[in-house]
């Protein structure tokens, strides 16, 4: 299994949002070439996220190895997702309490070995 950082942005093709935001995330994934970033499409992916419920877009997963460390909605800005990163940079949290997003997590990074 990967010990890098694992940033994964759950979007759908039909969100103009989340058109916009995939090149802010992809800028971000250059600045940080030792973590992993993943770009999930919902619908497309939908057997990988399942039953996990997404209440917005975009919608970021991250962590460490099976530490879920955050996993929810952010405003589609650069600075936003550079904050969250710099949050979780060298600084575990403690890990998220919400059963289908660690089940997901578990899913994800099994994929992204």
């Amino acid at each position: 299994m990967s010990t890098a950082p694992l940033i994964v942005c759950l979007c759908a093709a039909w969100c103009r949002t989340c058109d916009g935001y995939r090149a802010t995330f992809d800028a971000v994934a250059q600045q940080f070439p030792d973590w992993q970033f993943v770009w999930v499409d919902i619908e497309e992916q939908s057997a990988l996220v399942d039953d996990y419920e997404v209440e917005t877009f975009p919608c970021i997963l991250a962590g460490h190895d099976l530490a879920l460390q955050f996993a929810g909605p952010v405003t589609p800005h650069l600075p936003t997702l550079k904050r969250l990163l710099g949050s979780l940079s060298g600084n575990p949290s403690a890990p998220v309490k919400d059963d289908a997003a660690q089940q997901l997590w578990q899913r994800l990074r099994q994929a992204s070995d």
